[in-house]
């Protein structure tokens, strides 16, 4: 299975606008993902008889096949990015939910107690102490959903979307490799990329982590 580089330089243009297309489906799925996680995770985790249902339901739509989402939301979005962001934020919930739990419930008891003896509202605690202590476990729970996010953009294909998953149904439909390969590459690519720049962000964002080590 060779690469057809002429076919490669050909197409830049269009690999550029897949890749991007690609990549924007992605974040805007984890982004939403977090915007809708996050007001649930405190709430899993401040009344604790929700927590159950919140994360039980959210592992019931993991459990739905990435196509049939897609089906499933044809006929309230039709068939626009909309459909592949939703569908994409559905999965990245899960895991953002359950790491965001996980995150507050790491905190410990006497630093929130010395928090709250120290007059701090419950919301700057909240903001100033508990979501900075959870955030190493929140950052992991993202990196994971925008790695999952990225490979499961493709799927949109057969819906009409999918960014660099139109390479795999072109590749395929002429029997040519080269977009098929491509395409793996450049997904691959993405997700690496994205990973790292989160790693470096959470480097940033949690200076305390690297004075305790």
């Amino acid at each position: 299975m060779t690469i057809d580089w002429s076919w490669l330089g050909d197409h830049t243009d269009d690999l550029t606008s897949l890749t991007l297309s690609h990549l924007q489906a992605a974040l805007s799925a984890v982004l939403l993902g977090l915007l809708i996680s996050l007001p649930l995770s405190v709430l899993a985790h401040r009344v604790r008889p929700l927590r159950g249902v919140l994360l039980g339901l959210s592992n019931v739509l993991f459990t739905i096949p990435s196509i049939a989402i897609f089906v499933l939301l044809l006929p309230v979005s039709g068939l626009t990015r909309t459909t592949t962001v939703i569908g994409l934020t559905v999965y990245s919930l899960v895991v953002l939910l359950r790491n965001t739990v996980e995150g507050l419930d790491s905190v410990p008891v006497k630093t929130k107690e010395a928090a709250k003896a120290m007059g701090t509202r419950p919301l700057r605690t909240l903001l100033t102490v508990e979501l900075p202590l959870a955030l190493p476990v929140i950052m992991a729970g993202v990196r994971i959903a925008t790695v999952m996010s990225i490979s499961l953009v493709s799927v949109a294909t057969y819906i009409g979307d999918g960014g660099l998953g139109q390479l795999f149904t072109d590749g395929f439909q002429r029997d040519f490799p080269t977009p098929v390969i491509v395409g793996v590459v450049l997904t691959l690519l993405l997700a690496l990329v994205a990973d790292a720049l989160l790693v470096a962000i959470q480097y940033v964002l949690t200076p305390w982590t690297r004075r305790r080590a």
